[in-house]
């Protein structure tokens, strides 16, 4: 039996016989409020398995590099191990979420570039907003790390935007983890699925992604499995 390394909110990361690949299994598992309300869904774990896979793939198309290697199954995957960054990086692209609440700001207004944004991960300190003075401080990055991770998480932003059009979809915001892989290259790693993007459809604007479970708004599989099949019908 594989040894378990690490276990999170919706997935548990295995080692293989390549000390440098690990095998990424996703839970049927709901978290909020940092993980303080938890809650078992039947199928999660495969739907966000399958959309991050094809999100990946399609990113590896574009020319950005990834921790991703391969589907392994309906809920399992590999990918590069990594020494991840302790920061979230969040893109927005139209006023939701704490965004809006912070500056009152009109719902889904647009804005005329991304907003870039840093958190500093620690579930002990809840994820303090950081600033880059701060990030230097810490020696979390070096202004060239901090640079590069800026400049790939706007361009991993252009073109999930282009592939969330073509798929009727609204990309509001999203998060992205940034890390290092055994080669010492600082890459794109952790997930993109519904649980970290913030998903709308582009007509009705209905909540496609992890809001409706927070906001106990309606069944929240019902979004996460539309936009797998949307993307399906995207990519193919």
């Amino acid at each position: 039996m594989a040894t378990l390394i690490n276990e999170g909110k919706a997935k548990q990361l295995f080692e293989t016989d390549d000390e440098n690949v690990i095998r990424v299994h996703y839970l049927n598992q709901a978290t909020a409020l940092n993980g303080k309300r938890k809650e078992h869904v039947d199928d999660k774990g495969i739907v966000n398995n399958q959309i991050d896979c094809l999100i990946y793939n399609y990113l590896g198309q574009q020319g950005i590099p990834t921790h991703f290697i391969k589907q392994l199954s309906e809920s399992d995957q590999l990918v590069k191990k990594m020494t991840m960054l302790p920061l979230e990086v969040v893109i927005r692209n139209r006023a939701s979420g704490s965004f809006q609440r912070k500056f009152d700001t009109e719902y889904l207004a647009s804005f005329d570039e991304p907003v870039q944004e840093f958190f500093y991960k620690s579930d002990r300190l809840d994820d303090p907003f950081i600033n880059d003075s701060q990030i230097h401080a810490l020696k979390i990055a070096t202004k060239d790390q901090l640079k590069l991770v800026r400049e790939q998480a706007l361009k991993v932003n252009d073109a999930l935007q282009a592939l969330f059009d073509k798929a009727g979809i609204t990309l509001v915001d999203f998060k992205l983890e940034f890390g290092f892989d055994a080669d010492g290259n600082l890459i794109l790693g952790d997930e993109i699925s519904p649980d970290s993007c913030r998903l709308v459809d582009a007509k009705t604007h209905d909540s496609l992604d992890k809001d409706v479970f927070r906001k106990h708004t309606g069944d929240v599989m019902t979004g996460y499995r539309t936009v797998l099949a949307r993307l399906q019908t995207t990519v193919q």
